[in-house]
């Protein structure tokens, strides 16, 4: 059995209350409903066909590719998702995707220390940058990456879905990541 799928597998991580581990095919449909509930709370639309396709093909998105998608619980119920695929837009890149969470999960920093995860775990398997695609009206999200260090590359081709991209450096002893790894 592939560890991916093993449900004994340890935590990635633990924040307060909430747990985050490596996704598995039973995380399937809550996924896409954390995805389709947030996308909807902002008036944005769920597109299955193109932007959000990469939720509906982990293996092949993420897991294949050297990437991953990490689902967060709070007690067991499934309340976000967090992950990173391979990037071709810099030197070593990844692009951090999916980075959801339920309503009731915002607020606590949780965002922050899973964004921080994603780039010390990104760092250790050798990239050295990150690349974000979002909407200027997830406001919660831009302030996010904009106070963890990230810049906004104006002109820098993005999907349809989304108005701003980011990049940022992952250095070693970047506070972000070092407060991350402490765990």
């Amino acid at each position: 059995m592939n560890s991916v799928e093993n449900s004994s597998d340890p935590p990635i991580f633990r924040y307060q209350h909430f747990t985050g581990r490596n996704w598995q095919s039973a995380d399937y449909l809550a996924c896409i409903e954390v995805v389709r509930t947030v996308l909807a709370e902002y008036g944005l639309s769920w597109q299955p066909e193109s932007t959000d396709r990469d939720i509906l093909d982990v293996r092949g998105y993420y897991q294949a590719r050297g990437g991953c998608l990490w689902v967060i619980e709070d007690r067991g119920q499934v309340i976000g998702t967090g992950g990173y695929c391979p990037d071709s837009r810099g030197n070593q890149a990844v692009e951090v995707r999916k980075m959801y969470l339920l309503r009731q999960a915002r607020g606590r920093g949780l965002g922050s220390f899973l964004l921080g995860r994603l780039e010390a775990h990104a760092h250790v398997q050798g990239y050295r940058e990150a690349w974000i695609e979002t909407d200027s009206i997830l406001t919660g999200a831009v302030q996010l990456y904009e106070s963890k260090g990230y810049h906004l590359i104006d002109g820098a081709k993005s999907r349809p879905c989304c108005n701003r991209v980011y990049r940022k450096l992952l250095i070693p002893g970047d506070t972000p990541l070092r407060e991350a790894t402490r765990l």
